[in-house]
């Protein structure tokens, strides 16, 4: 799987063949239906797959009930924007197949945000969110997120990004030196 993911971030998805796909990963056609379906099961898995690792690597990180959550999500805006850098394109490019219905990329429906602002929700609170604010603080920051990552790869402005990311963590999350966090009408 490993392997389908470095080839699609290298190459994008584009229209290729599963023979070609194949080849690039030093398989056979057949073992790649015989894993995955077709093609689109494929990039169903390779969907899964880099948003499952993204999500785990937060999760690990939040796991530390000692953690200050701005750190937690310093730390992870750190990785995931490096890891942008290789893979963000691909998550773009399948997000807009999501977004044009294409079958391959359903599951991004159920994967793409609601597991995040479950993910996300927690450490709002940690951080002392009102439960009733955390889900939607959980979302903005996802939103967030994905718009300052989708700005550095276009503009190449990763430090744009890191200093904007730095803001809103000072901005949204209770505790953070100096800043009042923002409140939402309910």
């Amino acid at each position: 799987m490993q392997a389908a993911v470095e080839y699609f971030a290298e190459r994008g998805v584009g229209d290729h063949s599963l023979r070609a796909i194949a080849e690039g990963l030093g398989t056979s056609h057949r073992m790649l239906i015989y894993h995955f379906g077709s093609r689109e099961g494929l990039l169903v898995q390779v969907c899964e797959a880099v948003e499952a690792g993204q999500r785990d690597a937060l999760a690990t990180l939040a796991a530390d009930a000692d953690a200050d959550p701005r750190a937690v999500v310093r730390q992870f805006w750190s990785a995931v924007s490096a890891a942008a850098r290789r893979y963000g394109p691909l998550f773009f490019e399948l997000s807009a197949h999501a977004m044009q219905g294409r079958s391959h990329a359903s599951g991004l429906s159920e994967t793409a945000v609601e597991p995040w602002v479950e993910l996300l929700a927690r450490i709002c609170e940690r951080a002392g969110v009102p439960p009733e604010r955390a889900r939607v603080q959980a979302r903005l920051g996802l939103g967030v997120a994905r718009g300052l990552l989708h700005d550095a790869l276009i503009t190449g402005d990763a430090a744009g990004a890191d200093a904007a990311m730095d803001l809103f963590v000072d901005l949204v999350l209770p505790g953070s030196q100096g800043a009042h966090p923002m409140r939402f009408a309910s």
